[in-house]
């Protein structure tokens, strides 16, 4: 016997259908890529979906076809996403942060039919257009007054959406079709696509809503700054519509004072990103002297979240900071840092340890600990083992079948993480056992870079590991065993790796070694290669970490204790949901995306050299200008001395006495030159050049402080003052010779 409730299929169309129905004049405000603040409500963004879905079926989309998204966060995207899933098809977000050969992969691996397209990202379709083949159209987010040729046969989205009509029939089907597609970042080989149905979005749409997970309510103003190419925006795009919370999509421009314009302008109550977002709009904040009016609760995944943000949010701005831990196989959410009743008692400083661990899982995940044997291990917070997940939005097989069966015997997958669980049912990971570098919230794969550079004429072998950055988390170096008898530079491997990975994939550093160790199995033993590699410090994370204490020196309060995690054997790697977003790079094209060392967003789609290499080269040039500086007071009086000796000239008066007036002033140039040298030093990369630049720094003091005590000695009565019979090395201004 079976239960006797209605039948209702759980797909997700009914979420906007909800949105419309009971709170249609809610408003949605986004950033356009154009620029100016564009407002509309969840009834007008329900109509123009339907559009969009009668678009797509004039176009030929039926049910189970791919459509795919390159786009930003805005309604236009959102009515998009609700068009495609409405009627059936599936919405596959395409992440722009991965270069050309991978975008056209994923294109072709899901065979996409139709494209829809921010004008930001016209360039990269242009380039990658002939490729992908299954794309019949390609739709640009735009009017037609900004149209261009671009991408020859592209169409224009609000000419179509006009010409359609807003009656359109949604759902319909089996609430186990498939409803989104989300990939990988291809880690381990290529990427993975992860097909998501209406079920599983629905019932993660209901647990995200919980308490004690986003909680996001009717009277929230919500701002994701997570992208929707990112996992669902969290999930965000489904939870805001199901309760009637005011959307905010800040579109392309993320950096700190963009988001803090929306924040105030808009009244935000709540907001998830990455820490990297948080700490550029704390920075603004504190170099501003901004304020966060309305700001309650932010929510940050990516990786593991600084003590500091979280004391700022809460010390200096009254806003509660969660952390949470997912990744796209999980829809993301899979764990969330919100305390239960016996963290709720403790202090505000003891409750912090557990705010930074990745949290508790929610209603319909499950989480266990097991040993490479497949036993099952204690929840003591202290014992680490690998993390398995299970539940209804849990992935239980990647597309087309790629990578096999996927689950244990009890329909666990492994995240490929190793964590600890303690009593309060808090995980935190203190490993991974992939050899992915977390990169400003992206992964970047060491195997991918070293595959390429191993392929290299003059390489014998080749591995990548990643290494510590004060700014971005970690950062690829890249270690080189040369054939027998050949040399290289650091400079030719990285040309080598030009156009063959991402531009922010370059490894901040090559080192050339005399061995590469291998394990049993003839893999590359990077655990090894980590320990010898312990104390090694990336010339690009010096200079950040030289920086930051100068600026932690002249504005910020002093840096708290980090807790350690309750595991003594290792300290935590950066974690968090492993397909989150970017750090922004405001006023470019591509504004949000992470621009390591000050790289643009072209940088993106073709390759040079990494900047810091020009910098210190010219840092270089610079401090040897400032040593022959600090060398000619001492040379002008040395030298001076020595011709008056001969006769050649007096030093009292002509030639000689003008030499030993300017000697005084060239001393203060090299001191101020000098200074100038340390600065450079701290920000092109104190490692290699601040020891050089405090030595002539100390030898300018030393010139200044000897004409100082010349100029007081020669200063005093004639008798005090003993003067050479023939030689008056006349130091003092000319008023003093009187």
């Amino acid at each position: 016997m079976q239960g006797r409730m209605q039948d209702w299929p759980l797909t997700v169309d009914r979420i906007l259908d909800h949105a419309a129905s009971w709170h249609g004049d809610r408003e949605i405000v986004s950033r356009s890529v154009e620029g100016p603040i564009v407002r509309t409500t969840y009834g007008e963004v329900h109509k123009r979906a339907k559009r969009v879905s009668n678009v797509l079926k004039a176009l030929g989309v039926v049910q189970g076809d791919r459509v795919a998204t390159l786009a930003w966060n805005t309604a236009r995207h959102l009515e998009t996403w609700y068009g495609i899933m409405g009627i059936g098809a599936v919405c596959h977000t395409l992440n722009p942060r991965l270069f050309a050969e991978q975008l056209v992969y994923i294109i072709n691996h899901a065979e996409d039919k139709v494209l829809f397209t921010d004008m930001t990202f016209l360039p990269i379709l242009n380039q990658i257009r002939s490729q992908i083949p299954t794309v019949k159209h390609i739709i640009v987010f735009a009017g037609t007054d900004r149209m261009t040729d671009e991408v020859p046969g592209a169409l224009c989205y609000e000419a179509l959406v006009e010409e359609s009509s807003e009656n359109c029939v949604w759902g319909g089907f089996d609430e186990n079709m498939p409803a989104g597609l989300c990939y990988t970042s291809g880690t381990t080989g290529n990427p993975k696509g992860v097909l998501y149905s209406h079920r599983s979005n629905f019932l993660h749409t209901l647990v995200t809503m919980g308490a004690d997970v986003l909680g996001i309510g009717a009277c929230d103003t919500v701002l994701p700054v997570v992208p929707m190419f990112h996992a669902n925006a969290w999930g965000v795009a489904f939870s805001a519509p199901a309760v009637g919370a005011k959307l905010v999509m800040p579109g392309q421009k993320l950096d700190g004072a963009s988001i803090h314009e929306l924040l105030e302008t808009e009244q935000v109550t709540f907001s998830a990103a990455v820490p990297t977002v948080w700490q550029m709009l704390l920075n603004h904040l504190r170099e501003t002297k901004g304020t966060l009016s309305t700001l309650k609760r932010v929510v940050i995944g990516g990786s593991a979240v600084p003590e500091a943000i979280v004391r700022a949010f809460r010390d200096e701005y009254g806003v509660s900071v969660t952390h949470a831990w997912g990744m796209t196989e999980t829809s993301p959410l899979g764990t969330q840092a919100t305390p239960n009743h016996i963290i709720a008692a403790m202090s505000a400083e003891d409750q912090l340890k557990y705010q930074l661990k990745q949290g508790r899982p929610p209603l319909a995940i499950d989480l266990k600990l097991e040993d490479d044997d497949g036993k099952l291990l204690p929840r003591d917070g202290h014992t680490f083992g690998k993390l398995m997940v299970k539940g209804p939005f849990v992935v239980g097989e990647y597309f087309r079948g790629d990578g096999g069966d996927i689950l244990d015997k009890d329909g666990f997958f492994d995240t490929g993480d190793v964590a600890t669980l303690d009593s309060n049912g808090f995980m935190q990971i203190t490993d991974r056992s992939k050899d992915v570098i977390k990169s400003g919230g992206e992964w970047i794969s060491s195997i991918e870079i070293e595959n390429i550079a191993a392929g290299h004429p003059k390489a014998d072998l080749a591995a990548v590991i990643g290494v510590f950055h004060p700014k971005w988390d970690e950062r690829p170096l890249l270690l080189v065993k040369l054939k027998a008898g050949v040399e290289a530079t650091k400079e030719e491997f990285l040309k080598f790796l030009e156009g063959k990975i991402a531009k922010w994939w370059t490894p901040d550093d090559v080192v050339f070694v005399d061995d590469i160790p291998l394990g049993a199995t003839g893999k590359i033993d990077k655990k090894l290669i980590r320990q010898r590699m312990a104390d090694y410090v990336l010339p690009t994370g010096a200079a950040a970490a030289a920086a930051a204490t100068v600026t932690k020196a002249l504005a910020a309060p002093p840096e708290p204790r980090i807790y350690a995690p309750e595991s003594l054997v290792e300290a935590p790697a950066p974690v968090a949901f492993p397909d989150l977003e970017p750090t922004p790079a405001p006023e470019t094209d591509l504004a949000s995306l992470p621009s390591p060392e000050g790289l643009t967003a072209a940088d993106f789609r073709s390759a040079s050299p990494p900047a810091h290499q020009a910098k210190r080269a010219w840092l270089g040039s610079y401090l040897n200008f400032a040593l022959g500086l600090a060398l000619v007071p001492a040379s002008i009086i040395l030298g001076v001395a020595a011709f008056t000796q001969l006769g050649v000239i007096s030093n009292v008066r002509g030639l000689g006495l003008n030499l030993l007036h300017l000697a005084p002033l060239m001393a203060q140039a090299s001191l101020v030159t000098a200074a100038l040298g340390v600065i450079g030093a701290l920000v092109a990369g104190f490692r290699r050049h601040g020891m050089r630049a405090l030595l002539i720094l100390a030898l300018a003091f030393a010139t200044v402080g000897f004409f100082a005590w010349a100029s007081q000695v020669l200063s005093r009565p004639a008798a005090a003052v003993v003067q050479p019979a023939e030689v008056r090395l006349d130091l003092t201004a000319p008023q003093a010779n009187r």
